[in-house]
Formats: structure tokens, C-alpha cells, sequence
């Protein structure tokens, strides 16, 4: 008898993680004798803890398919909630919900941080003697869930979308420095990436013949504040203007920090930014060029933006969402479907599935040999990388009365079974 599905998401959004609900909702409406009603964790494990169950089988079809472009996570929401332990009451409350509720299996989309979730959920549920199967589908756009050697994930739906974004923030924001340079030769553009630089990066896609006066300041760079402002004044002897990118982890000292419940940096709720600390130190120390610094400091847009979704991003979006019920049905518990390359020159994306331990909480970095010897670009392999998973064509992102239709899902909350619950961490 098929058994109820849970579908969860959770860390910060992409303009593509509503695709892969909709490849997971898809998915297990292909085998209806192993999934049965299908379930939205509201706002993530948040929502399952306190049996917040949007019925995503009652939704009308035309919603579900809108899902397709629908950007962020507006639709069933996302959390960063940290469940500290196996041992935690918040382990037990989640296997109680599931247990009231019937459910069989359990999908997680989200990114390192969620794959731990997922696996202490997986391994809880198996000492306890439930059927319980948890899967995770992969999302981040930071690109750094996976190994070191792109051979159990290649990329992380999310990824090309942004780094679309950033080539074609790099095109405007090169056409803006090169008109107003006589007045302000070096423009500041902050990207999001805490410890990985594979975002920022991405700005090379814009001119990768490089002929722009573009440095890139990676984290992975291990360049200095100092070093920044003496390597832009180089470029403006040069060149008399240049295009700073630098990501939002780069050093520069304390921007009084936000943590969120994983001790991650909240960059965008902190009380200063890279990018006017890089300002600010441009113009105490001065330019070698006359006019100012500017600053381009691209906020949640770079992770929301419908229309500048990659359609490569899309489709595999879905596909590893569909994978990952494939993967659930004939494996079973504690593995996430992956994204992985194809060998030779023409990009060919295919599906798998790796274990959750090798990817829970595992940070990637830009590999060394991507990051140009002299710190401030990329080299010609990132590109190569990088390039085919933004696509040739823009997303087709439906209209309705000039304004851009996302789906809207209809607040039909299953009934809940069990008494009122305070998640650990608001205690």
C-alpha cells in the first residue's frame, strides 16, 4: 500500500529550487502504488516539527506546473534550522510526526548543512526500527556541496542560474564603468559566497577573452585588503578605470557579524559590507586615477530572480528532482541524487546518486588550479567549467497583466494528530 510522501526545503533559496520540487511532485505521481499523498514541510523541518503539512496532492495542476519558473522559496518556504544532534527531542518529534501521518519517505532539497539533516533523520529512523526513506536533492548556489574532485557532484542546481546573473551583472556593470570612469574609474561589485569563490568567479563568463580591466577577488585568493587596493591602483595606471568583483568572504576585518543557527555569516544582515570596507580603504589610502570608488552590492536578487534563470539550471532542476524518486524507490534510505559530468567536449549532464555522509556538511573550494597564479582572475579551465551551465536562451518566464506569474499554492494544511510542539532551539 503506498505509503505518504514529505517534501522539504531548507538554507537560502535559488531561482530554480521550486523546479526541483515540482521533479520530485512529478516523480512520485509516476508510481502511485509506492507514493501515496504527497506533503510540504512548511518553511522546511520547521514546519514538520510543528506538523505543518501543506497537502501538495489537493493543489490545482496549472500551480504545480507554475512551480516551473516560480523563483526562491515562497512557495512551500525554506528554513535554517539546525538539529543539533541524533539524540535530539527534535529528531524524535520529526519520526512522530512522520509516524502520524504515515509517511514512507522523506525528500530534502537543500544544500550541505540539510544532507546532515537528512542523514541524522535517515539513521535515527533505522535504530528505531521505522520504514522510513530519506532522500536528499541537491540545491546551493554556492556550488560547494560535493568532493574536491567533481566525481561525486559535478554542480548543484542554483549554481548556473546565479552565475548567470553574475555575467550578465558583469556586461551592464562593465558598460556603467566604462561611460562614467572620468568621474568614478573603479566600480565595487560584492557576490555572495562565504568560503567558496565558484559565484563570483562566474563574472569571467562575461568577458572571457579578457578585455576588460576586471579583477576578480576570490576568498580562495588569500590575497589581503592591501593587497586589493594596491593591485586596483596598478590598473588604474593602466587602464584608468577597472571593475572590482570581490565575494562577500573575502578578509577586509570585522563587519559585525550575523550568524545563523549553523554559525554561518549572514553577510547581508551584518552591519557593514566587503564591498564598502573595499571602498572605504580605496579612498583613505587614494586613487591613482582622478573621481571615487562606486559600489554595485547585489543583495537575495542574485538567488531570485526569475528572469535571469539559466534553462540548463531549470531542466536539471527538475531532472535530479525525478532522479532522486527514482533513487528512493529502487535503493532505499541515505543517499542524495547528484548531478555528474559526462567525459568528452560536448556538455552532457547525467544522474546519480552518492551516499549522505559524503556530502553532509562538506565545503567546497574553487580548485587551486582554477584560480589564476597571480590571485585576481580565473583560469581558462573554470570557464570551460562553468560555461555551459548558463545556458544560450533566456528563461520563458510566464506573463500575466505585464507582471511575471508565479505559483500560488493554495493554504490546504493537513489536519494535525499530535499535541503542540516548541522546536529545541526556541527554547
Amino acid at each position: 500500500m503506498a505509503r505518504q510522501v514529505v517534501i522539504a526545503q531548507s538554507g537560502g533559496p535559488s531561482p530554480v529550487i521550486n523546479n526541483s520540487l515540482r521533479g520530485v511532485i512529478e516523480g512520485c505521481r509516476a508510481y502511485p502504488q509506492t507514493f501515496g499523498r504527497l506533503y510540504g514541510g512548511w518553511h522546511g523541518i520547521e514546519g514538520i516539527l510543528q506538523e505543518e503539512l501543506l497537502d501538495l496532492s489537493a493543489q490545482p495542476q496549472r500551480e504545480i506546473d507554475l512551480l516551473a519558473h516560480t523563483p526562491a522559496a515562497g512557495a512551500i518556504g525554506t528554513c535554517r534550522y539546525k538539529i543539533n544532534d541524533a539524540g535530539s527531542p527534535d529528531i524524535a518529534r520529526v519520526l512522530d510526526v512522520f509516524a502520524a501521518h504515515d509517511v514512507g519517505t522523506f525528500f530534502y532539497i537543500g544544500g550541505n548543512d540539510s544532507m546532515d539533516t537528512a542523514d541524522k533523520l535517515s539513521r535515527a529512523a533505522a535504530a528505531r526500527g521505522l520504514d522510513l526513506v530519506c532522500v536528499g536533492v541537491p540545491k546551493t548556489i554556492d556550488n560547494d556541496v560535493g568532493d574536491p574532485d567533481f566525481k561525486l557532484v559535478d554542480h548543484t542546481p542554483g549554481y548556473g542560474s546565479v552565475a548567470r546573473y553574475w555575467a550578465c551583472m558583469a556586461q551592464n556593470m562593465n558598460e556603467e564603468n566604462a561611460g562614467f570612469s572620468p568621474a568614478g574609474p573603479v566600480l565595487v561589485m560584492q557576490a555572495m559566497g562565504r568560503t567558496a569563490g565558484f559565484i563570483p568567479a562566474a563574472a569571467r563568463l562575461a568577458d572571457p577573452e579578457r578585455r576588460w580591466p576586471m579583477h576578480l577577488y576570490l576568498t580562495e585568493s588569500g590575497l589581503t585588503l592591501d593587497d586589493l587596493v594596491e593591485r586596483v591602483n596598478d590598473e588604474l595606471r593602466r587602464s584608468k578605470r577597472c571593475l572590482v568583483v570581490v565575494s562577500e568572504g573575502f578578509e577586509v576585518g570585522d563587519l559585525g557579524a550575523r550568524r545563523d543557527a549553523f554559525g554561518h555569516i549572514e553577510y547581508a544582515a551584518s552591519r557593514t559590507t566587503v564591498a564598502q570596507e573595499v571602498i572605504n580603504r580605496l579612498h583613505d589610502v587614494g586613487l591613482a586615477a582622478r573621481g571615487w570608488a562606486n559600489g554595485q552590492i547585489a543583495g537575495c536578487d542574485q538567488r531570485s530572480m526569475a528572469v535571469y534563470a539559466s534553462t540548463v539550471d531549470l531542466e536539471e532542476a527538475f531532472a535530479v528532482g525525478r532522479h532522486a524518486v527514482v533513487v528512493a524507490k529502487e535503493r532505499g534510505t541515505g543517499w542524495m541524487a547528484t548531478i555528474l559530468r559526462e567525459p568528452g567536449a560536448r556538455y552532457q549532464a547525467r544522474y546519480s546518486q552518492v551516499p549522505l555522509p559524503e556530502v553532509a556538511n562538506f565545503h567546497r573550494h574553487l580548485p587551486p588550479a582554477w584560480l589564476a597564479p597571480h590571485g585576481i582572475d580565473v583560469t581558462d579551465d573554470f570557464i570551460r567549467y562553468a560555461r555551459p551551465l548558463i545556458g544560450d536562451e533566456w528563461a520563458p518566464v510566464p506573463l500575466e497583466n505585464g507582471l511575471q506569474r508565479f505559483a500560488r499554492l493554495e493554504p490546504r494544511f493537513v489536519a494535525r494528530k499530535l499535541p503542540a510542539y516548541v522546536p529545541a532551539s526556541w527554547r
